[in-house]
């Protein structure tokens, strides 16, 4: 059972991240192409920006990018993958704190973006065992050959 959900939460996190990471590409290149997909200007009026180039670009690079890593660490099952998930989902919630500030208002998806900022935090605090019915496990194939080796996921 225990090893069922590591696989279950292991999936899941590499899901989030990937689905973040697309996201935050095609947004960051729509904020940039659209001039802000229709948003007024005025939502950056009490913000360090003029244009929506810089968000875009941001959201690009640092949100895109961080949950791109993340999910390309996960998958290679690198040590560091649940340090860089926590640094991704950190980020995806600072994004979306930051944003609803500076346009003062919040929509459905900002919810939903800021909720999969926290299941991905949760996720990697359950796979670290802070969650004393969730034992740490090393994520490298070697260490856990039972939950890598089976053709079944």
């Amino acid at each position: 059972m225990i090893d069922r959900l590591r696989v279950v939460s292991l999936w899941t996190l590499i899901a989030l991240a990937i689905f973040q990471a697309v996201s935050a590409f095609a947004g960051g290149i729509g904020l940039i192409a659209t001039a802000g997909f229709g948003m007024p200007q005025s939502f950056l009026d009490d913000g360090p920006f003029r244009s929506f180039v810089w968000p875009g670009l941001i959201l690009i690079g640092v949100v895109g990018g961080s949950q791109a890593f993340a999910a390309g660490l996960l998958l290679a099952r690198r040590e560091s993958a649940l340090l860089w998930s926590a640094v991704a989902g950190f980020g995806m919630i600072v994004w979306i704190f930051t944003e609803t500030g500076m346009i003062r208002g919040m929509s459905w998806l900002q919810a939903l973006y800021f909720a999969t900022g926290i299941a991905q935090l949760a996720l990697v605090m359950a796979m670290l065992g802070v969650a004393a019915w969730f034992p740490r496990a090393s994520l490298s194939p070697a260490s856990m050959p039972e939950i890598f080796d089976r053709q079944d996921l």
